[in-house]
């Protein structure tokens, strides 16, 4: 049901942004679709993991008077984030982390009009496999548990255009997954403007 909110509110910020933009002599305007890769961190049991993640996203973004840019955003990550920790009567606990999609709102202020610098924050739904092998207080085998969770995501970053229609980046994302597990993420990024 988040998911259906944070599209709303996308929705109406789209169409106040497209309703209020002036003609500010930027490129940061219009749809937009980059890839992104980097380093990626799963915490987990107390533990984590650095990998090498990649993905992208999509978003729209409408300029306000001179200098604020804000507009909706949806992404997709992918890291193969695996923590394992000593489990209860010998055996490991195996937590892992897949696909990632997000959604949600990112705004920033134009520093020059080819640098922008924004803040991000939205929602995240994980992929997850959590395995305990060994033998459970109750005398049971073992556990497999796949499945997604969800939470929120925080971050920010800087966005430079090479030519109107190619831009470059770089960003940092936090997510949390509201079941003791988080993410962190440092990635750049390249993406094309559809005018």
């Amino acid at each position: 049901m988040r998911i259906v909110y944070i599209a709303a509110a996308a929705g109406l910020c789209l169409s106040l942004v497209q309703g209020a933009q002036a003609q500010t002599a930027t490129s940061f305007r219009g749809f937009r679709a980059e890839v992104q890769a980097g380093g990626d961190r799963f915490q987990s049991q107390g533990d984590h993991k650095d990998k090498f993640g990649f993905g992208g996203a999509i978003g729209f973004d409408g300029v306000i008077g001179d200098r604020i840019v804000i507009g909706p955003e949806f992404g997709y990550w992918r890291a193969r984030g695996e923590n394992i920790t000593p489990g209860v009567n010998g055996g490991v606990v195996a937590n892992k982390s897949f696909e990632e999609y997000s959604a949600g709102i990112r705004a920033g202020y134009l520093v020059t009009p080819k640098t922008l610098v924004y803040a991000y924050g939205g929602y995240a739904d994980n992929e997850q496999r959590k395995a305990y092998s060994g033998i459970l207080p109750d005398g049971s085998d073992g556990f497999y548990n796949h499945y997604h969770t969800t939470g929120y995501q925080v971050g920010g970053g800087a966005e430079f255009s090479l030519t109107d229609m190619f831009y470059v980046g770089a960003g940092y994302r936090y997510s949390n997954y509201g079941n003791h597990t988080a993410r962190q993420r440092l990635f750049a990024s390249a993406g094309i403007r559809f005018k």
